[in-house]
């Protein structure tokens, strides 16, 4: 008869301390419920952080092909003024032949006078194709200037997104090591980061 009742206190303990444990696991399980967050929301801010490399790399593709097409409609805008110089060359010499061929001639010299009104004519000709030549040049110029200026925009909302992704990053980074160490006030902190970088993603978009 002792021997049974030792055995049934054993089983009391034994089931006292199955019990105590499960407590105590479903205790640690409701303090650390938290942690469940944190996994979503490391796994928001990668998808978050994914966006902001793929706008960044837009960004950085935007600035290349801009800056490129600015050294190009520079290139063109060089062109033609070196053409407008060339065309300044002629319509010069034209002009001093046709003052000395009027110094020259007299007032019955037919051919002469034939000579002058060709030089007059050339002279007016060339004026007219200056006029187009610089009016080409000049907008060369501003589609230069508008390529730089998208150029500047382009590479300001790149710098933005860059510092989202190095925010969220280190909001990635915090959050894992607040899930290693159990340690919440880690937690919020990457939030914070990941709120500072969201915020750059959303100026660079506005800017």
């Amino acid at each position: 008869m002792n021997e049974l009742q030792t055995e049934i206190a054993e089983l009391k303990d034994f089931i006292a301390d199955l019990k105590a444990d499960r407590a105590a696991t479903k205790e640690k399980e409701k303090r650390e419920a938290w942690t469940k967050y944190v996994s979503l929301s490391v796994v928001f801010i990668a998808v978050i952080a994914a966006i902001a490399a793929q706008w960044g790399g837009k960004y950085s593709s935007r600035v290349l092909t801009q800056l490129n097409n600015a050294t190009f409609f520079q290139t063109q805008a060089s062109d033609q003024w070196a053409y407008y110089q060339a065309k300044s060359i002629k319509l010069n010499a034209y002009e001093i032949g046709q003052r000395q061929l009027a110094r020259s001639a007299g007032p019955a010299d037919a051919e002469v006078a034939k000579l002058i009104e060709d030089y007059r004519e050339k002279v007016a000709t060339y004026k007219k194709e200056q006029k187009d030549i610089e009016a080409r040049a000049h907008e060369f110029e501003e589609k230069r200037d508008d390529a730089r200026r998208v150029a500047g925009v382009a590479s300001g909302k790149g710098g933005k997104m860059g510092l989202a992704i190095s925010s969220f990053s280190v909001a990635v980074a915090l959050a894992s090591i607040c899930m290693v160490t159990k340690r919440k006030p880690l937690w919020f902190v990457a939030l914070v980061f990941a709120g500072v970088a969201i915020g750059e993603m959303v100026m660079a978009w506005l800017a």
